[in-house]
Formats: structure tokens, sequence, C-alpha cells
């Protein structure tokens, strides 16, 4: 029977809701669930004065799965309950011995293995044993079209919503890092119930997080799309004064991906917006873009866009190109032929 996946949403519904487990692996690629599950164990479940007797932060570098085992059977001092979070856990060489504590765990102890960046053989003894008596969790990196959903759905969890193209803003200029993310979703709530409001618009981004709402990825494409020679230069002569933060390779991507989501969308026998939204995985708010784009650019034409976008690419990186040339030169030259298809 193939392995049922634990979601973050799970895991800490179940934390909410009181019901703790003997353990916990909690292990992967992305950090920020990681840290935000064994931070909500370490911040609810003790309180203050408990906190001084009966939680224990202990690093895998310093530890060996025996002094482990001990200090998870050792009884809680002040609290019901004992937590031990283990940062690092993937430096505990011999982790694969925690099956010895599994066959029995102690009930008063909640045991946090943070096991980060890698993740721990899925066939291997250990991870079962954790599995049958607690939780295992595996912390996946979002793909980049993944992260505007999860930056409305993180904006939700915290009593607020958030305009489509806002959520794109941040999510083009911060990219993955969901902790640089939340960390500056968090300071809106107070901005927002200031003015009143629980809705975070593309103003509120720009105003607060400092990303231009006009001068973006996002504006470019659809620039591109009505054909607007004038805004298209304008953008580009904003990425040029600020390169650091509009990098080229940002925004090739962003080109590359449009286009290649446009040639889908006219493959796509059914273009109503929902099986849009679902066959490009998609905010239903951006389909209006494909349509209107397709009006203009059809399959050959989409085809050259992106040989064009391959072409710049490879300019960029410095093939084929004089010495003079530069990456507000590349990309103006690959919009102006875009543009002129």
């Amino acid at each position: 029977m193939a392995r049922q996946t634990v979601t973050y949403e799970q895991v800490m519904a179940s934390l909410r809701k009181g019901d703790y487990k003997p353990v916990y692996l909690l292990m992967g690629e992305e950090d920020f669930f990681i840290d935000t599950i064994a931070d909500y164990i370490k911040d609810n479940i003790l309180t203050e004065d408990e906190k001084t007797f009966d939680l224990s932060i202990l690093y895998g570098k310093d530890i060996d799965c025996n002094q482990l085992i001990m200090a998870a059977k050792r009884y809680p001092m002040m609290a019901r309950r004992q937590v031990i979070i283990v940062r690092e856990a993937q430096n505990i060489r011999d982790l694969a011995n925690i099956s010895l504590y599994l066959k029995q765990p102690q009930q008063t102890t909640i045991l946090v293995l943070c096991h980060k960046h890698s993740t721990a053989d899925m066939r291997k003894k250990f991870v079962a044993d954790i599995e049958k008596a607690g939780v295992v969790f595996v912390s996946k990196r979002l793909y980049d079209n993944q992260v505007p959903q999860w930056i409305s759905r993180y904006a939700g969890s915290l009593g607020m919503k958030i305009e489509p193209k806002a959520a794109n803003m941040i999510s083009e200029f911060l990219g993955s890092d969901l902790s640089k993310i939340a960390n500056e979703i968090g300071k809106l709530p107070i901005i927002l119930k200031e003015r009143g409001t629980d809705l975070i618009t593309a103003d509120v981004v720009e105003n607060n997080i400092g990303i231009s709402k006009d001068y973006n990825n996002f504006e470019l494409v659809n620039a591109i799309i009505s054909r607007d020679i004038v805004k298209s230069n304008r953008i580009i002569d904003h990425f040029a004064r600020d390169p650091k933060n509009n990098p080229l390779v940002v925004t090739t991507s962003v080109l590359f991906n449009f286009f290649s989501n446009l040639m889908l969308y006219l493959w796509l026998k059914d273009k109503s917006p929902q099986n849009v939204a679902a066959e490009l995985k998609i905010n239903p708010y951006f389909v209006a873009d494909y349509r209107n784009a397709a009006q203009y650019y059809n399959s050959g034409r989409t085809l050259q866009a992106i040989g064009i976008l391959r072409d710049m690419d490879a300019r960029s990186k410095g093939f084929g190109v004089g010495p003079s040339a530069n990456d507000r030169d590349i990309l103006r030259e690959a919009i102006f032929k875009i543009l002129h298809l």
C-alpha cells in the first residue's frame, strides 16, 4: 500500500486541536514548514514557567542517539509533558537507534526531530517506526507557480485577503523564500488595521514591502500582451536602474513561463476559465491575460517568442555577445523582436 503523505496543514490542524504525538520527524528541503511546526510546539504546549524545566533544545552534532533516548525517557518536572526539540537532527550519526526508544515511547514526552535540507531514507526501519508512533512530515520546496497561492493561504491564516496581482508581485520579488515572504506579510496586519481594511492590494505591497506596482515583470508581461512599446521600454529602463532587485534571469524566467503557458493555452480544446486555470496551474484571475494574448500571439508567433527568449538567455550568459552588450540592451532587443513578430 502506498504511504500517505501528511501535509503541513494537517500537522498544524492536529496541533491546534491539542492532539499531540510522542514523536515528530520533520524533514526536507523547505525550512519554513519545519521551523513553523517546531516553533508552534515550542511556544504553545508549555507555559513560560514550565519551559524553564521541561523544554529542552538540543543539537544533533552535540549528542548521540543514546543520550537522546535517555533525555526522552525522563519524566517532566513541572508540567504534564516535557518537550524536546532536536535541531539539525540529521547530524546524529546513529539516529537509526531511535527505534529502540520507539518500542515504548514515553507518553509524557514530545520529541521533535528537525532533519533539515534533506530527507531520511523512507525505507529505513526507524522512519517507519516513527510513523507508527507519531508523525513523519516531509517538507517540500514549492514550485514557483505554487508560491502565489501559498501567499494567499498564508495571508488568510493571518486574517487578511490579498489581491492576485499583489500576491504575484510578492512572489516575483521574493521568489520562493517562504521565511522571507512570511516575515514581510507578517508586518501587514497592523498596517491594514490602521487603514480599516483586511485587503492587501498592490498599493499596500508597493508602500510597505518596497515593490513597484508599475515597474515589475508582471507589468512587463501586460505590456507585451497589449503590445505597448512605450510602457515596455519604461519598465526595461527601470530594471536597468535597479538591477539588483530586477535581475535579468528572473525576467527571462517569467517571460518564458508566460509564453510556454500561452502555447499550452492555444492547444487547449476547453478554454473555459476553470479548465484553463486548472491546466495552467494559475489563479483564474489571470486567465484573461492568456485570452487577450492569444488574439495576436498565435502558435507560430508564440513559438518564435520562446525562441527569442532562449536566445536572450544564452546571450545574457555570454554566448554570442560583444563586450559592449549589457542586460538592458539584451532585454530591450528581445522585447522589440517579440513586439514586432
